[in-house]
């Protein structure tokens, strides 16, 4: 009986199984990680057309812009009067189509 209590008395040895569920939680994390990078490439996919949508846009608006006639005068009233560069006196009446009293307004209130 002695041995009997000699056995309770020590401690058993702990073991450590935490080891193989801390691995399984990695390797799912992991798992979840890579089966969600394929919603960042189509959310990647969609940025991009978006991003071409609004330049190709954007170039047809400069397109649009430049076809419209402006008069020298015009401009060289805007750049004296609201000292401006000329380049923004003639974008402001592009934008206006020509009209300088419209963009002459619009300086203003800018």
């Amino acid at each position: 009986m002695a041995s009997a209590s000699k056995n309770e008395a020590q401690p058993q040895p702990k073991r450590h199984n935490d080891g193989a569920a801390d691995l399984e939680r990695v390797t799912d994390y992991v798992e979840e990680v890579e089966g969600s990078s394929e919603g960042v490439e189509d959310l990647v996919g969609q940025l991009m057309t978006s991003r071409n949508q609004k330049a190709a846009e954007k170039a047809e608006r400069e397109r649009q812009l430049a076809k419209v006639t402006i008069s020298k005068e015009d401009v060289a009233v805007i750049v004296s009067e609201m000292e401006v560069t000329k380049a923004v006196a003639e974008r402001t009446l592009r934008v206006h189509d020509g009209n300088i009293v419209a963009a002459l307004t619009a300086l203003v209130n800018s």
